[in-house]
């Protein structure tokens, strides 16, 4: 399908070619109109020659051996170690990118380090990591880099975890997510007004992303809210997304509440608090979720995965640190009930 060649890699697919002599990118939904020469909103898919190139493919920001709860991942192989890796772009406009350092950086590979999606596979192999995550940036931009890397680890019997915001068009997302093991949404807001504000981009896309994941494919799915007070914090945003999660992913869907801290254009917000962070959860908890967490604040008894059915603390978190005591093999040691996840 694919074709590489010295500047990146030919994207043949997800492509249209107009009668304005430019070439239409079909990755994301922004749809970028691309005469020759120019990138897209993302930086890194580019008309050459009247092909959309991924100019940043082969080229990482670095590698990285990670305790896979850093994701955030929760009941995706706990306790593990995971390869983490990401390059420079992204195609959400956030104006409050906590890694706006390479999701909006503009200087092309300077920087960057060499690694064929073999390379990466064949590290966390080295490492004894039993999966690869791609983060740092969107994961949708290296679309055709993430897809190779990801057939190179399932050769190996390495699984794959994405962590995205979900704007990505259908086609090219069956595609993807037929060999993505584990994916973290980050469900920005639950707010239209939000989303076209401070991410330049529109809820509905994200919401079909995260519906078609837990409806159609195999792949694992957590969520995560990053709450900045004052902008998504309202109580009634809170209860329709925890609502909608209930309903269209089903209570045991964990979901994440993370704390933000100034960043990119937003540094004249301030820092999340634990107890807007734990007012979160309480409505989350009101809408029947079972497995609701904080991050980037401590806090033991919101990092800790309970039974669903007796509630008795399973496994136990101090920051990137678990304990699985109450689990084995996946099932709660007091009751028997299964936990919702995939375990080692």
């Amino acid at each position: 399908m694919f074709l590489m060649i010295k500047m990146g890699k030919i994207m043949n697919t997800y492509q249209k070619h107009l009668e304005s002599g430019n070439t239409q990118c079909l990755i994301c939904p922004r749809e970028c109109e691309l005469a020759e020469g120019k990138q897209g909103y993302c930086r890194v898919r580019q008309n050459v020659n009247g092909n959309i190139h991924l100019i940043s493919y082969g080229y990482t920001t670095g590698l990285a051996i990670d305790p896979i709860e850093k994701k955030p991942l929760y009941h995706f192989l706990p306790g593990s170690r995971i390869l983490s890796f990401g390059t420079r772009g992204c195609n959400m406009g956030c104006l409050f990118c906590q890694n706006w350092s390479i999701s909006k950086s503009t200087s092309g590979q300077e920087g960057l380090r060499s690694a064929l999606p073999a390379d990466i596979a064949q590290t966390a192999q080295h490492y004894a990591c039993p999966s690869v995550a791609f983060t740092y940036n969107e994961p949708t931009v290296f679309f055709e880099y993430a897809l190779d890397t990801a057939k190179e680890c399932r050769d190996r019997g390495i699984r794959t975890v994405a962590v995205s915001a979900g704007y990505m068009n259908p086609e090219p997302r069956a595609e993807f997510y037929q060999l993505i093991d584990a994916v973290n949404i980050d469900l920005k807001a639950f707010s239209n007004r939000f989303y076209e504000k401070n991410c330049n981009s529109k809820l509905d896309a994200i919401l079909d992303t995260i519906q078609y994941i837990k409806k159609e494919t195999d792949t694992w799915l957590e969520l995560t809210t990053l709450i900045i007070e004052g902008e998504n914090d309202f109580e009634d945003d809170l209860k329709k997304e925890c609502d909608w999660i209930a309903e269209n992913t089903g209570t045991a869907t964990p979901l994440h509440f993370s704390a933000f801290r100034p960043a990119w254009k937003f540094q004249d917000h301030s820092a999340t608090r634990l107890e807007t962070l734990l007012k979160a959860c309480k409505i989350a908890k009101a809408a029947g979720l079972k497995h609701v967490y904080t991050g980037n604040i401590p806090d033991r008894n919101t990092s800790a995965t309970y039974c669903e059915v007796c509630q008795k603390p399973l496994i136990t978190r101090d920051h990137y640190q678990t304990e699985q005591s109450g689990l084995d093999r996946g099932c709660c040691i007091h009751c028997g009930a299964k936990l919702s996840g995939i375990f080692l």
